[in-house]
Order: structure tokens, then C-alpha cells, then sequence
């Protein structure tokens, strides 16, 4: 090989190193902010859910349509699909989209987007989209995405709702998930742990009846927008590992080119010498 190519090669791939190198430090700064925001709202929503779930205790599910599940003819499900706007983070959409397919039947189901990777791959296999909310920031689009997936269950469009994202679970772990929004289910609250209320009994004024369906809307609210928090923590965290690994990738190319490179040059010089010594003797 020429030893002008070996050089070329080892620089541009030095150039990449520096852009992945520089993308897994903005990724990690972006992860930390986002994770610290999915944190900071977890202690609210954990007791907004208490509440909930002492209140529906002894709330009957016939009282709010939002506890029972309508009777539908046709079976049909609206999905919350949270995605990236952009690529360069690993597996996160694929993991995501392979969990789609293998948990739900797309002829039954229609979607409510947030992310372009979402809406692209629903559109290339033929899923119905309903509503978009791909344009960030998607966190200001927790009300309008909430309305539309309550309007189509209130019309009894939609036998339940469903949440479709990935999880943050830590630093270097997410993991895909199928979380119901609507009907809410109460083994689902507090992630199925049974709360003992420091007052046995307790009174609703007015009444139970009218502020229950209130209460759950904003519940509902924030777990749409913890979801969605969620969904940004893991996907800066997704690409954070795939930069780190794409720039230990390019420093090892460039490894092996050095070692290339000095072969070459290696090879170049004992030729020279072979050619220098071969001339000698042949004046001789």
C-alpha cells in the first residue's frame, strides 16, 4: 500500500475520532441534565400516585370511565410512541421497534408519535399514525398528546391506551417498556405496592365522583411527561455509549494503521538499501 494513502487514511480517521470524542461529551452532559429532570419529577409522581391509589380504594370503577374499560365490537388499542428525533444512538430505536412488533398487532392498532425514527418506521410498515408530535420540544407536548389519546377513549375508539418507550434504568441501561395509560389498572400504581395510609378513613369533599376524574387527568399528565424525560435520558445515554465506542473503534484503526505505516516505510527503506547495495555491486 501506498505509504501517502496509509497517512491520509490515519488523519481523516483522526478527524472522525475528534467529532465522536466530542459528540460522547456533549451526549453525557445532555444525559445528566435529562436524567436529573426525570428524577426530580419522580417524587411528585410517586405521591400523585399514592393519592390515587387510597382514593380509588374507595371509589367504585363505574363512578369514572377512566377506571373501567369500555365495550367495544371492535378491538382496538392507540399507542404513545416515544422514539428519537435523531440517529447516532446504538440500538435504542431498533430495541424499540423489535419490542413493538413482538408485543402488538398493527392491524389493531393505531399511534400517536413523538420522534421522526418513530413516525419513518410506522410509515415504511404501514401503521396508522393519528398524530404527530415529532418537533421538539416534546415536552411541551404533553397536554395536546394526553387530550388526543383521552378524546379517542372517551369516544370509545380505543379499547385501552398504551405508553411504548424506553425506560431509563441507569447510566449505561435502558430497557423497552409497555406501560397502560388508559384504563388506569390500580395494581399498576405504585408499581403494584400496596400503600397503607397513615388515615384509615377519610373523607372526599364534595364528593368522590367529582374531583376522581380530575385527579387521574393530571396523574395521567405526568406519566406522559416522566415517560417522555424517560425516553430522553436513555436516548442521550444510548448515544453517550455509542460515541465512546465508535471513538475506541477509531483510535484502534488508527492503531493498526500506524503499525501499517511503519511497515511500509519499513518495506520502502529496505528496498532503497537493496537497490543502493545492488548498484554497487554491479559497478564493482
Amino acid at each position: 500500500m501506498n505509504l501517502r494513502i496509509v497517512r491520509k487514511k490515519i488523519k481523516s480517521i483522526a478527524n472522525v475520532k475528534k467529532i465522536t470524542k466530542a459528540m460522547q461529551l456533549v451526549s453525557a452532559v445532555k444525559m445528566k441534565k435529562s436524567q436529573q429532570a426525570a428524577l426530580d419529577g419522580k417524587p411528585y409522581r410517586y405521591n400523585l400516585e399514592r393519592i390515587i391509589q387510597a382514593v380509588t380504594a374507595v371509589v367504585k370503577p363505574e363512578e369514572s370511565i377512566l377506571l373501567s374499560q369500555p365495550e367495544m365490537a371492535i378491538e382496538k388499542d392507540l399507542i404513545i410512541f416515544i422514539t428519537s428525533n435523531k440517529g447516532l444512538c446504538g440500538a435504542f430505536n431498533f430495541n424499540l421497534f423489535r419490542f413493538l412488533l413482538k408485543n402488538f398487532d398493527l392491524k389493531k392498532t393505531e399511534f400517536i408519535t413523538v420522534g421522526k425514527k418513530g413516525a419513518t418506521f410506522l410509515t415504511n410498515i404501514g401503521g396508522k399514525i393519528v398524530a404527530d408530535f415529532s418537533r421538539p420540544p416534546s415536552i411541551n407536548h404533553v397536554s395536546p398528546i394526553f387530550q388526543a389519546s383521552l378524546f379517542g377513549f372517551l369516544k370509545k375508539e380505543y379499547r385501552a391506551v398504551y405508553l411504548v418507550y424506553n425506560q431509563f434504568i441507569s447510566s449505561l441501561k435502558f430497557e423497552s417498556v409497555k406501560k397502560t395509560v388508559l384504563p388506569i389498572k390500580k395494581e399498576e400504581l405504585c408499581e403494584g405496592e400496596i400503600i397503607k395510609p397513615l388515615i384509615k378513613d377519610f373523607l372526599i369533599e364534595p364528593k368522590s365522583i367529582e374531583i376522581i376524574n380530575e385527579l387521574l387527568k393530571s396523574y395521567l399528565e405526568e406519566k406522559i411527561r416522566g415517560a417522555i424525560l424517560e425516553s430522553e435520558a436513555s436516548e442521550h445515554s444510548a448515544r453517550m455509549i455509542a460515541m465512546k465506542n465508535a471513538t475506541d473503534n477509531a483510535q484502534e484503526v488508527i492503531e493498526n494503521l500506524i503499525l501499517l505505516r511503519n511497515k511500509v516505510r519499513q518495506t520502502k527503506i529496505t528496498y532503497e538499501l537493496l537497490d543502493m547495495v545492488t548498484a554497487k555491486e554491479s559497478i564493482e
